[in-house]
Order: C-alpha cells, then structure tokens, then sequence
C-alpha cells in the first residue's frame, strides 16, 4: 500500500498516519476503537501475525489461514459505538461489509476489548447481537 493512499479503516487519514504505525509496531492503539480500526484494516490486507499479536491470549486461535479466505475483500468498516466501560474494559459496536465471489455480505459485531499492561487486546464479540435479542 501507497503511504498516502487513505487508511482502509475509514479514517479519512493516510495509512501510514493511522494503521500503517500500528501494524509496524512503531505505536499501540490508545483505545479499543483504535485497535477495532487497525484489527479491520489488518484483515483487509491481510496482517495475520498483526490480528494474532492484537488477540487477547485467553482466546486467541493458534491460526486464522486468511489465505484460504483469499477472495475476500473488505469493502468498508461503520463505528457505531465506543465504550469504555472502565479503565481496562471496552466495547466497540461496529459493521463490516465485503465480497466474497461477488456477493456482499456484512458483519455486525458488537466486541470486547480489554487493556492489559498499557495495551488493547481483542477478546471477543457478539455477531448480530439483535438477532440474540430475539430468541
């Protein structure tokens, strides 16, 4: 990626101000919003060593094979909400649309993030929690 191409997070700001920092190691995200931006635009390009070192330990798979999601492309991240519920606890409510072999999906999740030692990690998250709220 092009240093001035915008970030594939939604920022409006250029990669190497925004994700790009995070993905080099160079920063680590202030906040659970911050590392959902980055994790999102790791799987757009592709960043597995990125999204394993952001996934909190206690539930973090020993892979993620993104290769084999090869024919997906991201097309777009929506923040719906950020909150901080403490100081080490944080959920970011966000939809995600992209392509697989043409057709368009979207992902709606609502996460946790916990803040160990100075930094976010992503623990988990409801996908479609509106559909939960139903049965």
């Amino acid at each position: 990626m092009k240093p001035a191409e915008h970030c594939p997070c939604g920022s409006n700001r250029a990669y190497s101000a925004c994700c790009g920092r995070l993905h080099l190691g160079s920063e680590n995200a202030l906040t659970a919003e911050a590392l959902m931006r980055s994790r999102y635009c790791a799987y757009a390009l592709g960043l597995e060593p990125y999204l394993l070192a952001t996934w909190h330990a206690s539930t973090r798979p020993a892979e993620l094979n993104l290769a084999a999601e090869g024919g997906t492309k991201w097309l777009g991240l929506n923040i719906k909400s950020h909150q901080l519920i403490d100081s080490t606890h944080a959920t970011v409510e966000f939809i995600a649309r992209y392509r697989i072999a043409g057709r368009g999906y979207r992902l709606y999740e609502i996460s946790r993030f916990v803040c160990e030692d100075g930094c976010w990690f992503y623990v988990d998250g409801d996908i479609n929690p509106q559909e939960k709220n139903h049965e």
